[in-house]
């Protein structure tokens, strides 16, 4: 991604840069807790952030038998696609809060509400027809139609201006776009949207969809939106196994996520200048994965090739299962199975998340847009 940062581009034209500068010193220096632990945190995605709701969905798309959760503190699947932790799980505790429970989750009511939620499904894209395989997922759409179900129950809690309080006040994390060209454009050979479009066509097409979907989020309340791009596509061990000779990436699909993901940033920019805020903030999540990928060592991994539980090439053939093999230490692998990293991964893409350049965050890290929100609800109380 090409990735630059003025202070024209913050939106905050009616702060001074010095104003602004000492705001944000003030905060970063008052801690992360406070604040930011009462403030709620959604999630809407796919199987890199769901942590569970396909549990409770007739799918195929699901996480929720070992050796899935071998790392969590359960040492149980708890139906994320991880050993362990996921990136929300990070992030909640960069918050300083417990991690969010699913919406579909009988035990998210009462003050468990106030938390936020994970409206998460594994397998879904950003068009609807993506995933179509996995059958009974929670489309895009239909995890913003949960969303505001769950304002309508807050408000019943806590009234509705307090619940409307809480979402503007909350931080949104949204994850898309990956399952679009695995399951759908690239998942068999002349799929009907590789006929329909050629690639670059299909990108656009993905980003004008995409931002849609963005705006609808900013019309249900959301303030502050942490998009991630795709990750490293053609790198993942299923990919290894189906397409590569000798361990090199798929050319084909890192060129769809060197494509989407700076267009993803001019359309988060573009959406921030119409709303006048800098609302939405993009992670380069491929650029944070390409790091330890190509230099593996110097993030203590022994290989970024290789998933830690699978079968065939690579590990990366078919699901994860008891029958699978599986690395005895988790912590020495990029990648946990065929698709997703494992949880010392993810730990390494939210610390960039949090405090990365400008060369991994537009058109700022989260750990800068918390301390300025932190410091303007500061300055108006």
């Amino acid at each position: 991604m090409q990735l630059s940062m003025g202070l024209r581009s913050m939106g905050y034209r009616w702060w001074s840069c010095s104003v602004v500068i000492s705001l944000v010193v003030m905060a970063v220096a008052s801690g992360m807790t406070g604040a930011d632990a009462a403030r709620a945190f959604f999630v809407f995605g796919d199987s890199l952030v769901d942590n569970g709701n396909n549990n409770y969905l007739a799918t195929t798309a699901r996480a929720d038998t070992p050796p899935y959760g071998i790392d969590y503190p359960t040492r149980r699947p708890t139906g994320r696609f991880s050993n362990g932790y996921n990136i929300p799980d990070f992030i909640s505790q960069e918050l300083g809060a417990e991690s969010t429970l699913p919406y579909l989750s009988p035990e998210l009511t009462g003050e468990r509400l106030l938390v936020g939620a994970n409206f998460a499904s594994a397998g879904i894209g950003i068009l609807n027809d993506t995933g179509i395989q996995f059958v009974n997922i929670i489309r895009i759409f239909r995890q913003l139609e949960y969303f505001r179900e769950y304002q309508q129950r807050v408000s019943a809690l806590i009234g509705e201006v307090e619940a409307r309080r809480l979402v503007s006040g909350s931080l949104v994390l949204i994850t898309l776009g990956g399952n679009d060209f695995v399951n759908n454009y690239y998942l068999v050979p002349f799929s009907a949207r590789s006929r329909q479009f050629a690639l670059p066509d299909y990108v656009k097409y993905l980003i004008s969809e995409y931002k849609k979907i963005l705006r609808r989020l900013y019309d249900l309340g959301a303030r502050r939106v942490l998009v991630t791009g795709t990750g490293p596509l053609g790198c993942v061990p299923a990919e290894l196994a189906m397409r590569s000779r000798n361990g090199e990436c798929s050319a084909e699909l890192q060129r769809a996520a060197s494509l989407f993901n700076p267009q993803l940033v001019q359309m988060l920019s573009q959406l921030n200048g119409e709303i006048g805020s800098n609302v939405f903030i993009g992670a380069n999540t491929q650029r944070m994965s390409n790091d330890f990928i190509s230099n593996p060592t110097a993030f203590g991994f022994i290989t970024s090739k290789v998933a830690c539980c699978g079968q065939g090439p690579y590990n990366g053939l078919g699901l994860c299962t008891v029958a699978s093999n599986l690395c005895p230490n988790r912590d020495v692998y990029a990648f946990w199975d065929p698709f997703h990293p494992t949880q010392r991964a993810n730990g390494l893409i939210v610390q960039q998340i949090m405090s990365g350049t400008t060369e991994y965050m537009y058109p700022m890290n989260l750990s800068t847009a918390l301390a300025l929100d932190r410091a303007l609800a500061s300055s108006l109380n």
